[in-house]
């Protein structure tokens, strides 16, 4: 969803970068990819330069694709920055206010700063989301940056998707938030855990950045991306981090900046409804006796006729057809599709 333009003119990926344009520059930017989508990235983002856009071979989870771009990152800036500070920011959230945002970040990177320290945002949680990680905040931390008025706290724990009872719990305590993905540290904290934790992955990928700029590099890069552990940098890196003796290094700053992942296409839905029963649009069409229904057609004209919370979508290639509530059960599609082999529409 990244690559399409959901919600505004622009797609994700062009909003995140906007977003983040006050405080960065485009050269400091590094985004890393599928080989299936780096050519729209390059596309869409054309002023990063091309050698800041990686392209992973093959999936492996974030503690790879995170770890990827920290060794390019420590081999581009040896001779000028040294010691990068590194936010990782996922490419495809809303977030209403932007200005909120920034500030944030400014202060999460001045508490990233100092070494060994790690930083996570936390969303204050609106309802007992079950598809969601949370994060247990213990006691406010001394690390609190000078130039912000955010607060900050240790992070006690991480817990993932829990079920529904628990949820609430969390959500009644004040003490949790939704874990929204968005990471703050310096290049040798991260690799520094990397290696103390996942240390096959630390190995493999310090040998690739020896063939880093070199005609090695992509051959290098695909036989050993097949290798590395296929694992969240949560689960990797940051809980076990935080069960470690002595000073907490994981800290979270809470962030009201009016966050959705837009998980599914009834989240879109509930971020765009300005009223009950709505129904949403973003094409040419007509409804007659319907109510609550989200079209996404961009190319064609729809028309939706005594038919009650929808999701209708359509892309090149495909209609997806379904109940609103049910939006996230899309990846029994994508199963279905990948064990008849249809990999013309995957």
């Amino acid at each position: 969803k990244q690559l399409l333009n959901i919600v505004g003119r622009d797609t994700m990926l062009q909003q995140t970068a906007a977003r983040l344009k006050p405080l960065f520059r485009d050269k400091q930017l590094w985004i890393v990819t599928n080989a299936e989508q780096v050519a729209q990235v390059k596309s869409q983002l054309s002023k990063i330069p091309r050698s800041q856009i990686l392209s992973e071979p093959m999936g492996r989870n974030t503690a790879a694709a995170i770890a990827l771009a920290a060794f390019n990152i420590r081999h581009a800036t040896k001779k000028s920055a040294g010691d990068a500070l590194m936010a990782v920011l996922p490419a495809d959230h809303f977030i209403a206010d932007s200005a909120a945002y920034r500030r944030i970040v400014s202060a999460a990177l001045e508490v990233a700063s100092a070494l060994g320290q790690m930083v996570v945002l936390g969303i204050p949680p609106a309802f007992p989301e079950t598809g969601f990680g949370y994060i247990e905040r213990g006691a406010a931390t001394h690390a609190a940056p000078k130039t912000s008025a955010a607060d900050v706290f240790d992070v006690e724990r991480f817990t993932e998707k829990p079920p529904l009872e628990t949820a609430r719990e969390y959500v009644s305590s004040g003490k949790y938030f939704w874990n929204a993905g968005m990471f703050f540290w310096r290049v040798s904290t991260f690799l520094d855990n990397l290696q103390r934790f996942l240390p096959k992955t630390y190995e493999a990928l310090a040998a690739l950045e020896k063939t880093i700029g070199t005609r090695r590099y992509p051959a290098t890069l695909k036989r050993i991306y097949a290798s590395l552990q296929n694992i969240s940098v949560d689960y990797a890196i940051l809980e076990p981090a935080t069960k470690q003796s002595g000073p907490r290094s994981v800290s979270v700053i809470p962030a009201t900046i009016g966050w959705s992942d837009i998980g599914s296409w009834d989240a879109v839905y509930q971020l765009l409804a300005k009223a009950p029963g709505e129904n949403v649009s973003t094409t040419d069409h007509v409804t007659i006796g319907a109510e609550g229904n989200f079209i996404w057609a961009p190319k064609n004209f729809v028309a939706a006729v005594g038919v009650n919370n929808l999701a209708i979508i359509e892309t090149a290639d495909a209609l997806l057809v379904c109940a609103r509530e049910r939006a996230q059960e899309v990846g029994q599609v994508v199963k279905w599709l990948e064990e008849r082999k249809r990999r013309d529409l995957l």
